[in-house]
């Protein structure tokens, strides 16, 4: 590695960083604020919620990465401008080409770093985070329906009524089918908690079973059910898709199109994960496109205040295709791939418009 690509990339890692940390003070403040309202109810004091958004940054760390690439380089490059230190590694030799890849280095030590961080440490801290406050304000798992959270497993399917914070299952309703779609046994069960293998251990168990001429009920206090819901399945309901890990979201996608559900907006996330760490990298190369060239041209205001602009733009036209593909059923790889790619090429264009000029 060079001298000069060296110094690029310690100038933009210490901006990069330094504005990372600066939007996750501020995103974090918002959040905190946000929790306020809600501080007081049950065991929910102030040192929980302050616990409870400390678990979520690593989740808007995530997030903000692009964003922070983007400002960070923007910052650097420009200070280099001010100091016509870029204007004197252009004139010594160093082609557009040769800065595009530092900064393309530069994107790419994030990316891998947003890969570390959104695979290793936010579906863990977002799970904490949401049992911590539903432990503390005693409330349940967000439920899909106003009857509770529902699920298929084969020929059953299954409302559960509560999910507490450790995946204990309150009011569980099991319905069997046969294969022509005819009811044939329903189960009741007040309590359910995982045993071990695929198991269940259901507490006050209420059965019955429907033939064409009677129906017969069963009592039993305690049952082992088998199932392939798992612990793990249920801990889902906890995060969103996007903040999920690539293999549960990989097992849930299996386990969803086994029992032919919809899956779109599972896959997108999913593919989401994939390229979005990319994102760090065309946002590193559209920096470069609002790089002055000489002193005369810097102005570091106009420089944060576009790429605070692009970063914005960037995150809502993600999210806002992320919809519309959910909406559309459009191929979840295209709806991943679109924001990043079409970042990447405006900003090559941009980059190499001005250099003709």
């Amino acid at each position: 590695m060079s001298l000069v690509t060296r110094y690029l990339l310690g100038r933009i890692t210490v901006t990069t960083l330094f504005t990372l940390l600066a939007l996750l003070g501020l995103f974090l403040f918002f959040d905190a604020i946000n929790e306020l309202g809600q501080v007081g109810q049950g065991n929910y004091t102030f040192g929980v919620m302050l616990l409870h958004v400390t678990l979520q940054a690593p989740a808007r760390l995530y997030e903000l990465m692009p964003l922070a690439v983007l400002i960070g380089t923007l910052v650097a490059m420009s200070q280099l401008a001010s100091a016509s230190e870029y204007t004197v590694m252009r004139a010594s030799g160093v082609s557009l080409w040769r800065v595009a890849q530092m900064l393309a280095l530069v994107g790419g030590l994030f990316a891998l770093l947003t890969v570390l961080v959104g695979e290793g440490l936010v579906p863990r801290t977002e799970e904490a985070a949401e049992k911590l406050k539903l432990r503390a304000t005693r409330s349940v798992v967000a439920q899909q329906f106003t009857s509770g959270s529902w699920m298929k497993d084969d020929h059953r399917f299954i409302n559960v009524r509560e999910i507490m914070p450790d995946t204990t299952l309150l009011g569980v309703r099991i319905y069997t089918y046969d294969d022509n779609l005819r009811l044939i046994h329903t189960r009741y069960a007040e309590r359910g908690r995982y045993a071990d293998h695929g198991e269940w251990l259901l507490e006050n168990v209420h059965d019955s079973f429907i033939s064409p001429t009677q129906i017969t009920h069963v009592e039993t206090p305690q049952l082992r059910w088998k199932s392939v819901i798992r612990p793990e399945i249920l801990s889902v309901l906890l995060v969103f898709p996007e903040q999920m890990s690539g293999l549960s979201l990989m097992a849930y996608i299996e386990h969803l199109k086994t029992n032919k559900q919809q899956t779109s907006r599972y896959e997108i996330a999913l593919w989401g994960k994939v390229f979005y760490p990319l994102a760090c990298i065309s946002m590193a190369l559209m920096a470069l496109a609002f790089t002055p060239i000489n002193r005369r041209q810097g102005n570091l205001g106009t420089q944060l205040f576009v790429g605070i602009l692009i970063g914005l733009a960037f995150h809502f036209f993600n999210r806002l295709l992320g919809h519309l593909g959910l909406l559309y059923d459009w191929w979840p790889a295209v709806v991943a791939t679109l924001p990043t790619l079409t970042f990447l090429a405006v900003g090559m264009w941009l980059t190499l418009r001005r250099e003709r000029r």
